[in-house]
């Protein structure tokens, strides 16, 4: 529904969600697997199957975005691990390989996935949910810091390898739940009683990937952050954007992150 704009850059992919839960009868909002727990039986298969996706950590739940052009290719590759449904009507309906027969073409072998730089600015951040009843009572401060609060200079050097501290604020509202990634000092400005974490508070730190803005048509950029964490049983909350990823690790784990990932470059090159 918004118009077109000569501002707004619009990916021309058209993308589905996948939700991936351990059973099918658990409930929309339950504490999910987690981006790690899914790296080896999901997001990897998917790489190697030269499949570009999207992730999307919430406070309740993760979710992956494929292209619908890769679909017959993504249930082919996941059909032997997991069952697959579908929505139709409001209601869940099983998937089969055959169901997409028509339209499954081999995939290529993909090529070595490129290994993209990480930065770790110093900023802490929150992860945080807030009850549906009470966000008209922070709609007018979630308006400021979307939309005028931290605004970066439009000639910053989208690139910069020298991150001391990033603007970032991550606002969704899926099927009713709230999910809000915000830095330590934003949330100061905010009510503490309506804003809502974990029971130990505990504070993230940020990886992001990307020198320069990824596009949507290379695989495995996931897989490379995912996969090293998920060995190390590291639990991440990743937020995949238009122009770069971000993966939030717990902040005390941040050093161990950085060696993983260091190690990982230099094995690759």
């Amino acid at each position: 529904e918004l118009p077109p704009s000569e501002f707004m850059q619009v990916a021309d992919s058209t993308w589905l969600v996948l939700s991936v839960v351990s059973n099918g009868r658990e409930p929309p909002g339950c504490q999910a697997t987690g981006v790690t727990k899914i790296a080896r039986s999901v997001i990897a298969p998917l790489a190697e199957h030269h499949v570009s996706v999207l992730m999307l950590s919430t406070y309740q739940t993760d979710f992956i975005l494929v292209r619908e052009r890769d679909l017959p290719v993504v249930i082919h590759t996941l059909a032997g691990e997991f069952d697959i449904y579908k929505e139709e009507g409001g209601e869940c309906v099983p998937v089969t390989c055959d169901d997409v027969s028509n339209g499954f073409l081999k995939p290529k072998p993909p090529a070595s996935p490129t290994l993209h730089p990480v930065q770790s600015p110093q900023t802490r951040f929150c992860v945080l949910t807030v009850a549906p009843d009470t966000l008209p009572a922070i709609a007018t401060m979630l308006i400021d810091v979307l939309f005028y609060s931290h605004s970066p200079p439009w000639d910053a050097a989208a690139g910069s390898q020298d991150l001391d501290s990033i603007t970032f604020f991550s606002f969704s509202l899926i099927e009713g739940y709230i999910s809000i990634v915000m830095d330590a000092e934003t949330q100061k400005r905010f009510p503490s009683d309506l804003l809502l974490t974990s029971s130990t508070g505990e504070l993230w730190r940020m990886v992001r990937i990307g020198g320069q803005p990824l596009g949507f048509d290379e695989c495995g950029i996931v897989a490379q952050i995912a996969e090293p964490l998920a060995a190390a049983d590291i639990s991440a909350y990743y937020i995949s954007t238009f122009n770069f990823d971000h993966a939030l690790v717990p902040e005390e784990g941040i050093a161990e992150v950085i060696q993983l990932l260091q190690q990982r470059q230099e094995s690759g090159r």
